[in-house]
């Protein structure tokens, strides 16, 4: 193994300092775990100076503040700019109480200052009923990664260097982290990350060999297999291992001096020399013991080094004498008479490493990124709408026109490199390609002549993993740029778990004021659910949506539109829009145009409305019948509905009412978008049947809707969980959701209307029958199910 250092130029007096900085934040971080009051031990510790309920995670915390001291040091003497993605999000102590140190948190926090009451406060409010929780989270100042995230701190941390290049981004990586999915796929994003363009990723894998109850995988593999791991992945690792502070702490000096010497070069080489070789990048693999500095043995049962240590080695502080003598003895081990004074002040030597102003880690604007964000300039919608004479005239793919929207987003932003947009392996899929002629594909890698697209400073980024989709813009947002995920529907479920976090991160960051608004999270999904006919039944799920709209309410949004411009005025808002989980559905083969594009904005700003023009009303009476739709295919299928009934019973009323903005079918008490129930009756009616045509699972539309009067009335056709490989018409026939089956449904549920319309009721069922018959016979859809456009 070839972990070779630049030596060591530490002297005594900065080894010194480095020692108080991290015994310091050691201290801190003790004290958040277990004390409530006697924060300085200016008297002996006694059991109602420990906190009732002891919680937090001791373990990995000595790790990060070794880390953190001695990316102090780096920053401060090289002028560098940085942010760190602390993976151990659970070491919310060490992080915290370098905020504290180094006077971030105080700054952000003024009520808890840099004196003994401050740390006093510091102390009592970690794990505490309203104060802060036990890992990091969006309450920590310099953070952009949540404790709950586990797995994705280097994707994170890429998303956080891309387009950022003047910016170190220092990764710590648990070992028990490192045995996730989505955390083994982050290492390959080094063949994206382009060193002319983007900053610098130093991943630190920190193996402390133990997770809460199990040895890690990693920290026990023979060093040269470990060593042969990263190496694979493109990385050149250097080594740091030890338990004497002295020596661990020269050696990570050096590491650190290296790495960032390694990191310089390679990108003076990029920008200066037009090197094209993919660097071998640097990183540290850090071993230290688990719970370091911690009580050795704790009832005769040995503690650090050892899984025992991973959240409170002294669980019985309050009740055993001889506990709470160990816990003030490990306190009193860092000296603290020497790291603050009488005050309560960390002491000068302390924070001899600690730089100044926005180049504290605690301080960065990276990690505030709505200091940073700008504008998006999204180019005038006139220039991509469709002409729409009259509706359902023409037909166009909605995301092949979004596509030419995106280009001019992605060459506006060609030189403040602020735009990306993500998605595995689908741009072209999903009709985006117009992308193409603004900028290529993000990659580093080896190309083929046969490639096509590839660009080492391209901007749109294909990978076969959702989660590094996923992970990369959520870097990215958070730290001031914008973009777009643009998913097969069925496979954004990947991200589920990630997307959650994302959606808790906003809430919370709503609640601080110190926090600005950052870009919003947008989702497209396409080749959705009823045009996946030829992949089959595997590719058939819409159940992304229903897991969003759990979600926070005054965070998620759900927009369906049907068709080409109303997608265009749905991603012009949700380009524009702050704080938000933006989620839009619509699909990539060609749909009817239904709206112009003055009446798509109209349709749009309201959320929901009747289109007349599909409609039989004539105003001097309520509709015999509401029919309601939401989503491109179950639009059209309302509209041939209509069409059927105009031709077949004329004389029936029916109201056509469209949802662009599926919140809208909430109460307004539970969502902001929601509709008051004057406006929820007066669009659908209070006693009227309401048949509802809707993309996904129809017990959602129930869900959202169950408090409203009409409820009863209100019978909706959706995804049930029909599907296979088969045709495009077929799919909706399986579910219940074809035009014939909606009129079948209207004669079934308007009062007086079956015995009268029998002969159209059954017109309808035979249709059906023959359609089963035909595609087994012809292998696609009935004549006049392709050759059907609007006549209304």
């Amino acid at each position: 193994m070839s972990d070779t250092h630049t030596p060591s130029t530490l002297s005594d007096q900065d080894l010194a300092a480095l020692d108080a900085h991290w015994r310091a934040a050691n201290y801190l971080a003790v004290g958040q775990i277990y004390l409530m009051a006697n924060p300085l031990l200016t008297r002996p510790l006694t059991p109602e100076d420990i906190k009732p309920r002891l919680l937090g995670h001791w373990g990995t915390s000595p790790g990060l503040n070794l880390v953190h001291t001695h990316l102090n040091r780096v920053v401060k003497d090289r002028g560098i700019e940085a942010l760190c993605v602390w993976g151990p999000g659970h070491g919310g102590p060490a992080v915290l109480a370098n905020a504290w140190l180094e006077g971030s948190y105080s700054e952000t926090y003024p009520d808890v200052p840099r004196t003994t009451e401050g740390m006093g406060r510091l102390f009592k409010q970690f794990s505490f009923p309203g104060g802060v929780p036990s890992h990091v989270a969006p309450e920590t100042p310099g953070s952009i990664h949540e404790g709950g995230e586990l797995g994705y701190a280097l994707t994170h941390a890429y998303g956080a260097a891309f387009d950022h290049p003047g910016l170190l981004v220092t990764c710590v990586i648990g070992d028990g982290e490192a045995e996730t999915g989505p955390l083994a796929a982050s290492w390959h994003s080094d063949k994206f990350l382009d060193p002319v363009h983007d900053g610098a990723v130093l991943p630190v894998l920190h193996l402390n060999g133990y997770k809460i109850a199990n040895p890690t995988v990693l920290a026990r593999l023979p060093e040269e297999e470990l060593d042969q791991l990263l190496r694979g992945y493109g990385h050149d690792p250097l080594y740091v291992t030890g338990d004497d502070p002295a020596t661990v702490h020269r050696a990570m000096a050096a590491a650190m001096d290296t790495a960032v010497e390694r990191i310089t070069a390679y990108q003076r080489a990029a920008r200066e020399d037009g090197v094209t070789e993919r660097p071998r990048w640097p990183m540290i693999v850090l071993r230290t013991p688990k719970g370091w500095t911690g009580p050795k043995e704790v009832d005769g049962l040995p503690i650090e080094g050892t899984w025992r240590s991973h959240q409170v080695p002294l669980s019985g502080v309050r009740d055993n004498p001889e506990h709470l003598r160990q816990l003030e003895a490990w306190l009193r081990s860092y000296r603290p008479e020497e790291l603050f004074d009488a005050d309560g002040r960390p002491t000068e030597q302390v924070l001899a490493c600690v730089p100044e102003g926005t180049a504290r880690l605690g301080s960065t604007p990276y990690a505030n990124g709505g200091l940073l964000l700008r504008d998006l300039p999204v180019p005038p919608l006139g220039d991509h709408a469709v002409r729409v004479d009259r509706p359902g005239s023409a037909s166009h793919s909605p995301t092949q026109v979004l596509g030419g929207l995106l280009e001019g987003v992605m060459a506006a932003t060609a030189e403040r490199r602020d735009f990306r947009v993500v998605g595995p392996d689908e741009t072209a899929s999903n009709r985006l390609q117009a992308l193409y002629r603004a900028t290529g594909k993000a990659w580093q890698a080896r190309t083929l002549p046969t490639d096509e697209h590839l660009a080492r400073d391209g901007r749109v980024m294909e990978v076969l993993s959702e989660h590094l989709c996923q992970g990369w813009l959520e870097g990215y947002l958070l730290t001031g740029r914008h973009g777009l995920f643009s998913s097969y529907e069925a496979f954004a479920h990947i991200v589920d778990s990630m997307v959650n976090q994302h959606i808790k991160w906003l809430r919370t960051s709503r609640r601080l004021p110190w926090r600005l608004p950052i870009a919003s999270l947008n989702y497209l999904l396409t080749s959705h659910v009823w045009r996946q006919d030829h992949n089959g039944f595997s590719h058939q799920d819409p159940g992304f949506v229903d897991h969003i709209l759990n979600k926070s309410p005054e965070v998620v949004r759900v927009y369906l539109p049907p068709d080409a411009n109303t997608l265009l005025s749905v991603a012009d808002h949700a380009l524009r829009s702050r704080d938000y989980v933006n989620v839009i559905v619509a699909g990539k083969q060609p749909t009817f145009d239904w709206l112009t594009l003055e009446e798509a904005r109209a349709h749009c700003a309201r959320g929901a409305g009747t289109w007349e023009w599909a409609g039989t009303e004539d105003g001097s009476r309520e509709p015999d019948v509401v029919l309601g739709c939401a989503g491109d295919v179950p639009t059209q299928e309302v509209l041939a509905a209509a069409d059927l009934l105009r031709r077949h019973l004329p004389e029936l009323a029916v109201r056509v009412v469209n949802v662009v903005d599926i919140a809208r079918m909430l109460p307004h008490e539970e969502h902001p978008h929601g509709m008051p129930d004057s406006e929820y009756d007066a669009l659908f009616t209070r006693d009227k049947p309401v048949i509802f045509a809707y993309h996904g699972y129809p017990w959602l539309i129930h869900r959202l809707a169950y408090r409203r009067a009409g409820h009863a009335n209100l019978h909706v056709r959706g995804y049930k969980e029909e599907g296979t490989t088969t045709t495009p018409f077929d799919m909706v026939v399986r579910n219940d959701l074809d035009r014939y089956r909606l009129v079948m449904d209207v004669i079934d549920r308007v009062p007086g209307l079956g015995v009268r319309a029998v002969a159209v009721r059954q017109a309808m069922a035979d249709v059906r029958t023959r359609h089963h018959a035909w595609i087994r016979e012809h292998g696609v859809d009935l004549p006049e199910v392709e050759e059907w456009s609007w006549s209304g």
